[in-house]
C-alpha cells in the first residue's frame, strides 16, 4: 500500500528491491491514478492493482509473477 504508518510502500518497496531484487512487489492501492502507477512502478513494484478488487482479480496478478505456485 502507498500510505503507512512510519514508512510509505513506494521506500518500503525501494527497501526490499535493494535488499531482495529477485522478491515480486505487487502495490495494491486505493489510488488509481497513471501517477500513481507510474510512482509504484518506478520505485520497483513489479505490478500494480487498485481497491477495491475481487480474489480473483488478485489471484490473476499472483499467477501472472508466480506462474505454477
Amino acid at each position: 500500500d502507498i500510505k503507512m504508518p512510519v514508512m510509505d510502500g513506494l521506500e518500503a518497496t525501494r527497501q526490499i528491491k535493494a535488499m531482495r531484487p529477485d522478491i515480486k512487489i505487487i502495490a495494491v492501492t486505493a489510488y488509481a491514478a497513471n501517477d500513481d502507477r507510474h510512482m509504484c512502478l518506478s520505485a520497483g513494484c513489479d505490478d500494480y492493482i487498485t481497491k477495491p478488487f475481487k480474489p480473483a482479480e488478485l489471484f490473476v496478478f499472483i499467477n501472472r509473477w508466480m506462474p505454477g505456485q
